[in-house]
């Protein structure tokens, strides 16, 4: 339960980004990112080995800066937040055009399972014998399938956004994304070649979708959700929109990293809000866990029970 009434909006009207603090975050990126490429690049296995880690936590905190470019909280300028959101986009594998409108619409319908585009994939079915099977068996052993569709089927899967944004100057932008991302990573791949391409960024991009498989699907999955059913509802004002979802409590370190990215309650009340001014919001939400403890209690479940079913379903208190 929480311990206060949570504030108003109006009196977090404060905390508004500016462009030095969303400079040095950006900065501080792309030193992480080319410390890592140089050591990866290294004859040494031990340098190469910690360029992957870097690597690693850079994609992580590319995909936090993506997310604050697509809410234009990292700069007071709101010009700043396109260009750096393509290149956030680039390391992130999320053309940044899509997110922007594919987050946008979440934002919008969380709390409605079934129409919000980035949950609808897990309303409640029955699932075939070989789909159960590929489900557990990635969840049980970290293998990250989880936030590969999280992005192919969101931001990559173009069949599914011409039917989401039917406009037709916004289906060209987002096909424009996809495209100049596809020649980008092609003339990496050109430039580097297969072997090397593969040798400095393989390993951390595995590093980076495992992480990102426990971020994402902490933050809605297996909280009661509502069904629309196909009716004409409401969505849930921001401040009503706390009780579906999840915040993990991550080291302090970690979280000032990654933006207090794991402070997903606050943020869904709060979407103004600056992702690294979070920690200054003075309020203990409902549904935040630690996160060896979530890890432990999700992770003790299988995935098919996790993924299509809610605590209340399950007794599982996570």
């Amino acid at each position: 339960m929480t311990s206060f009434s949570a504030p108003t909006p109006a009196s977090l009207s404060r905390l508004r980004p500016t462009d030095t603090e969303g400079a040095t975050v950006a900065l501080a990126c792309l030193a992480t990112t080319a410390s890592g490429v140089a050591l990866s690049l290294s004859t040494h296995w031990w340098a190469w080995l910690v360029g992957q880690l870097l690597l690693g936590l850079s994609f992580t905190q590319w995909f936090a800066v993506l997310h604050e470019c697509g809410h234009e909280t990292l700069f007071r300028t709101k010009r700043l937040h396109a260009p750096l959101g393509q290149l956030a986009g680039f390391f992130a594998l999320i053309p940044f055009r899509n997110w922007k409108s594919v987050h946008r619409r979440h934002h919008k319908w969380t709390g409605w399972q079934d129409i919000d585009p980035t949950t609808e994939a897990l309303v409640p079915r029955e699932l075939g014998r070989a789909e159960r099977t590929i489900v557990n068996v990635c969840w049980r052993y970290w293998i990250p399938l989880f936030s590969v569709i999280y992005r192919t089927n969101n931001f990559w899967n173009w069949p599914r956004l011409k039917t989401l944004f039917p406009k037709r100057s916004e289906r060209s932008a987002l096909a424009a994304n996809i495209i100049g991302l596809v020649v980008a990573y092609a003339a990496v791949v050109a430039w580097l070649g297969v072997a090397t391409s593969v040798r400095v960024f393989g390993v951390a991009l595995i590093i980076t979708l495992v992480a990102q498989d426990l971020l994402l699907l902490s933050q809605h999955t297996h909280i009661p959700q509502k069904l629309s059913g196909g009716e004409d509802v409401r969505p849930f004002p921001t401040l009503e929109q706390e009780t579906f979802t999840r915040s993990l409590a991550f080291p302090r370190w970690l979280s000032a990293i990654l933006l207090h990215i794991d402070a997903h309650e606050l943020h869904h009340m709060y979407p103004f809000v600056p992702g690294y001014r979070l920690g200054e919001v003075q309020y203990e939400t409902e549904n935040e866990i630690g996160l060896v403890a979530w890890i432990r209690g999700a992770r003790a479940l299988p995935g098919e029970l996790f993924l299509f079913h809610n605590r209340l379903e399950t007794g599982a208190d996570i």
